[in-house]
């Protein structure tokens, strides 16, 4: 994937070729105090968050290139238990290089994984969490089965953020409390609906696919919206082909 060109057109002057570390570069400025709430998602051309049931199916090289840096530069990655499910998650661990650049800059070797679960409809024998390489993190609600909570604490930390649904104000101190401030979440839709209420979202981070997908597919955030709709800023626009990889800061 390293060898998948990159090249920023804005903002100018135009920049050829970028490096991983140029991307790192790109995708830290402006990011502000922690804790930071970053989400990434892909997208076609005309609004399809999926192909085939799966966001993988609109990924390219570039995308999944990006992807790679925004894991190597978080402290966790929240993701909600449907994408998980749907998405066939594997524990979470980072390529080689992002293991160096970690440590290089004083991270743990890995981010930790945080999964988000009002029902807590998870096994505890999952790859998920027997393979982590770091405690995962599952954030649950009072209404989930105090058995179920019990199980799943035997290979993860549970942590109750809401009575009825996570609330993402109670997520977002939980995380910063244990140290965790650059949070950096991959989906899904309801989640990041969620988010956007919230009022907590700091960063967007989209990838734009050439394609029309049409059908029945979901938008990238679904369920509850704001009272007043958020205010971005574009702050870099990458191409790779006929791919755009946008990132939007919130004004």
């Amino acid at each position: 994937m390293t060898d998948t060109a990159i090249a920023r057109v804005y903002p100018l002057p135009a920049e050829e070729g970028l490096g991983d570390e140029d991307l790192a570069a790109l995708y830290s400025d402006g990011a502000g105090d922690l804790p930071w709430l970053r989400v990434n998602f892909v997208s076609s051309v005309d609004g399809a968050a999926t192909h085939g049931g799966l966001s993988g199916g609109l990924s390219d090289d570039a995308d999944k290139r990006v992807f790679a840096i925004l894991r190597r530069l978080c402290d966790v990655v929240v993701v909600g238990a449907g994408t998980v499910r749907a998405e066939g998650y594997a524990a979470m661990r980072v390529d080689e290089a992002s293991e160096r650049w970690r440590a290089e800059h004083g991270r743990t070797a890995h981010p930790v994984f945080a999964i988000v679960s009002a029902s807590l409809d998870l096994d505890p024998a999952s790859p998920i969490f027997r393979d982590a390489p770091v405690r995962p993190i599952v954030l649950t609600t009072e209404r989930s089965r105090e058995d179920t909570r019990e199980a799943l604490s035997e290979v993860a930390d549970v942590v109750v953020c809401g009575r009825d649904r996570v609330e993402v104000d109670v997520l977002v101190r939980v995380l910063n409390e244990r140290g965790l401030g650059r949070i950096h979440c991959e989906g899904g839709p309801h989640l990041f609906g969620d988010l956007i209420a919230s009022g907590e979202l700091d960063e967007l981070c989209l990838t734009i696919s050439p394609r029309l997908e049409a059908g029945v597919a979901t938008r990238i955030s679904s369920g509850a919206s704001p009272i007043v709709p958020v205010g971005l800023r574009l702050a870099h626009t990458l191409v790779s082909g006929d791919t755009l990889l946008l990132r939007y800061v919130r004004r």
